[in-house]
């Protein structure tokens, strides 16, 4: 029987998207020589978004450690980011065991933390480490609708893109903007559309500037939208929603879910980590410093009221305030106070 493999790390972060690399990058600055580990490629979640998808931010806004991030037009697209955010970890040396999953973190005994993952679902591997920053972000798990039928292939929490959608009958769930994006690409496509909307106005932060143009949609009729609506059932050729008028049953061939996603923090909790009763995990403002001495947080997975009040805008800072925390105490052996 094979050995299993063990790596010993005086520090890992665990999340390759922006925000741990972002971390990884200001910890290279002080000496330090991390261990990423992530699930899957470099920034999944972004190469996971629609196609063609154009950031609400500027690319100054998004950059890591001043690295310039230049682009064709005023907002960067999806492919923009992937190729920025991979030639960061490339130049900057970033070592990152990517397929590789973390099923359980645990703070040892005698100090610093193990961490049991599996690499390409298959193998298994132990890490230890003396610091860990816990970097996950949330994009693989959304929030559900919990009505009969969410389980059906037709289902999906994630769009890519429109083409597949041509001349279907396809209902939109959600009222912020990634459902007003994929209900305009669906409709130039020619899919039919219908968004249903539980509020009584699509959300505040839609895009000013699409805004009126799925609005002018609506109005021609070219896209359907139900507000103060929600999803009661969906069938093979259906799907059920609970309007103010009662139950409206539409033929319906696809079930865009855009209801958000939230933060999975089963492992913090399994590593001593305090969920506070409104349901985020106890740290420190100033330090990214857990109630577990070692264990930091960096990125969305440190949100507390709304998974999306922290974006790569402001989490890729995390890694500034961990690093300046770890010299200022001189927990890594070798890096000077």
């Amino acid at each position: 029987m094979q050995a299993q493999e063990i790596h010993r790390e005086n520090i890992i972060i665990i999340g390759a998207g922006p925000c741990g690399l972002a971390a990884a990058v200001e910890l290279k600055k002080i000496g330090l020589n991390p261990l990423v580990i992530e699930k899957q490629n470099v920034v999944h979640s972004i190469s996971r978004y629609p196609v063609y998808l154009e950031f609400f931010s500027s690319p100054e806004n998004l950059e890591i450690d001043d690295i310039p991030f230049t682009t064709a037009g005023p907002k960067p697209t999806r492919l923009e980011a992937l190729h920025y955010y991979r030639t960061v970890a490339l130049r900057r040396g970033v070592r990152i065991h990517t397929f590789t999953t973390v099923e359980r973190l645990s703070a040892k005994p005698e100090g610093g933390f193990a961490l049991e993952a599996r690499r390409r679902a298959t193998r298994p591997v132990r890490y230890e480490a003396d610091i860990v920053i816990v970097a996950t972000g949330y994009f693989d798990h959304p929030n559900l609708l919990d009505v009969p039928g969410e389980d059906l292939p037709k289902v999906t929490h994630f769009f890519t893109e429109a083409h597949p959608y041509t001349n279907t009958d396809v209902v939109i769930v959600g009222g912020a903007n990634s459902a007003v994006d994929a209900a305009l690409e669906l409709e130039r496509v020619g899919a039919r559309v219908t968004v249903v909307h539980r509020g009584e106005t699509l959300a505040r932060g839609v895009k000013p500037w699409v805004l009126p143009v799925f609005m002018a949609k609506v109005d021609k009729g070219a896209v359907k939208l139900m507000l103060r609506s929600k999803v009661a059932a969906i069938a093979e050729e259906t799907i059920d929603i609970e309007t103010p008028d009662g139950i409206v049953t539409l033929p319906n061939d696809f079930v865009l879910a855009m209801t958000g996603f939230h933060p999975d923090r089963r492992f913090l909790s399994e590593a001593g980590v305090v969920i506070e009763p409104e349901g985020w995990p106890r740290y420190d403002d100033e330090t990214m410093e857990t109630n577990v001495p070692g264990l930091y947080l960096a990125g969305v997975v440190a949100s507390r009221n709304e998974a999306n009040e922290i974006f790569i805008e402001s989490g890729r800072f995390h890694g500034r305030k961990i690093a300046a925390h770890l010299l200022a105490t001189g927990r890594i052996a070798g890096v000077p106070r």
